[in-house]
């Protein structure tokens, strides 16, 4: 096994040198960020109570706003996961009688619950949003399906740029620029909304630099660094915020409130730290997916494609395969390495789904985890990595153990 990770690490070297490059650009920008807004020790601080005039929070907020390219900025530990972000946009933008479309075909599992989940309150169905949904062609939007897709009543589209849980590649920033373009050439009224999972720091723009309205996601994801400890962003033009702070809180408080009393540091820090985090990230990807096709697994993306997000999809098309690798990587996690990861009916996803997530923050897909939907044909979607180094152990382990229970042949 360690003559194939040498192979895939001579292959995968020019790739490796373009995310060092990206990330060197990227903490510059993050650095910048910083001076200007003179971040200093008091940012830090804790608050309590309502939280009005935190200071913390509120500069977090321009922070981030700054570094993504956008006129406002929710940032908060209340948020609890992606979907929850994405939740709270969703019900900010659309009220009784709006339409939402998706235009990269069915939402993420959880997301599809918000939407129209059956036997589940509260959803936005049930506040009467209609939903519709344009499949992908050929792994890319259809713009001319998804402007003939638009009503008078269409008030959101939505665009997952990551691939979720589907066997498709994540869409890129250029790509999500001319999908806009084309449909504010056509419709300029409707509100164009990335689901932002994933995706953060991955390249050197961000949705909102290239006219998305607003973007959405999760702080123990990318952002985070892996050192925030829970919450989500929500980024984009002033009005639209203003609109979704109402829902983070009550009408006429809005974004007032919150406070947060343990310290604000690890959020800074993680978002500091999260251009090189990310990188590490991807770094385990591309090594992921030459493993995976020198050992004649199926791979999305190849190691040799651009990447959007930092999750690498691998085929096994076997169920015990499926789960034996996943077991592998949290055997080879730093916390609950000795915890065996089950199939489990999850809330929120149709499938029994596996997660092996030996992870410092619980649930952080920043550190390395993978997971999958128990479902032919059995794709792992691996993600994150704090340092190359434990990404490349935990992988090469992985392969090793499968290899041992007679799941795989490795032959040099």
């Amino acid at each position: 096994m360690g003559d194939i990770i040498k192979q895939a690490e001579k292959d995968c070297r020019p790739y490796f040198d373009i995310c060092n490059k990206n990330a060197e650009i990227l903490t510059e920008r993050v650095l910048n960020a910083f001076k200007e807004l003179h971040i200093a020790q008091r940012h830090f601080a804790p608050s309590n109570g309502y939280g009005y005039d935190d200071v913390a929070r509120d500069t977090l907020e321009k922070l981030y706003a700054l570094v993504f390219g956008a006129e406002d900025a929710l940032v908060r530990p209340h948020i609890t996961s992606g979907t929850h972000a994405l939740s709270l946009a969703l019900f900010g933008l659309l009220k009784y009688g709006d339409e939402l479309i998706s235009i990269t075909g069915k939402p993420y599992d959880t997301l599809c619950t918000v939407i129209d989940g059956e036997n589940t309150p509260g959803t936005l169905k049930e506040m009467g949003v209609s939903f519709n949904s344009v499949p992908l062609k050929n792994d890319s939007i259809d713009v001319e399906l998804s402007l003939e897709a638009i009503t008078p009543k269409t008030k959101v589209i939505m665009i997952q740029r990551s691939r979720g849980y589907a066997w498709r590649r994540a869409l890129t920033v250029d790509e999500i620029k001319n999908v806009i373009e084309a449909i504010k050439k056509a419709v300029p009224s409707v509100i164009i909304f990335i689901d932002n999972c994933y995706g953060e720091f991955t390249e050197l723009v961000e949705p909102t630099h290239v006219g998305a309205d607003v973007i959405a996601g999760s702080l123990i994801k990318n952002p985070g660094g892996g050192l925030a400890p829970t919450g989500g962003y929500i980024l984009g033009k002033a009005k639209y915020i203003e609109n979704i702070a109402q829902r983070l809180t009550a009408p006429g408080i809005g974004r007032e409130t919150g406070s947060y009393e343990a310290s604000y540091r690890p959020f800074y820090q993680g978002f500091f730290m999260a251009p090189h985090t990310v990188s590490e990230a991807l770094k385990v990807s591309i090594l992921t997916a030459r493993v995976a096709e020198l050992l004649g697994f199926n791979v999305s993306p190849k190691y040799k494609d651009k990447r959007s997000d930092t999750i690498q999809a691998i085929e096994f098309s076997d169920k015990e395969k499926l789960i034996a690798f996943c077991q592998g990587i949290q055997y080879s996690s730093p916390v609950d390495s000795f915890v065996t990861p089950e199939p489990w009916a999850m809330p929120g996803y149709t499938d029994e789904v596996i997660m092996a997530a030996g992870t410092f923050v619980a649930g952080s897909s920043i550190e390395l985890s993978c997971d999958a939907p128990i479902r032919p044909p059995y794709i792992a979607y691996l993600q994150g990595s704090l340092s190359y180094a434990h990404g490349k152990i935990a992988l090469q382990k992985s392969f090793e153990r499968m290899q041992d229970k007679g799941l795989i042949l490795i032959t040099c």
